[in-house]
């Protein structure tokens, strides 16, 4: 998974599969919170308030971005920044 921000002790990584696409991971210690990048739902909570409303704000400001920039999906099922990844697994 690509690292996109790391800010505040938190890491974000981008983690991209062919069956649910991409997907923004926030690591905060032992804590893990992962997103719906389209619609910015929680699909795992992380244990901290603060670092939650935190990686929500910068998934708000970062979410066009995302999807847009050099990770925008070329398809529905694979980003080219992931497309090397998933075909040479």
């Amino acid at each position: 998974m690509p690292v996109v921000a790391k800010f505040c002790g938190i890491v974000i990584r981008l983690l991209c599969l062919r069956s649910v696409g991409m997907r923004p991971h926030a690591f905060y210690g032992d804590s893990e919170m992962v997103l719906d990048l389209k619609s910015l739902r929680i699909i795992q909570n992380a244990d901290c308030e603060r670092e939650r409303r935190m990686v929500m704000a910068w998934a708000r400001a970062h979410q066009r971005e995302l999807m847009a920039g050099r990770f925008a999906p070329s398809n529905p099922r694979v980003s080219p920044a992931c497309g090397a990844a998933l075909a040479a697994s």
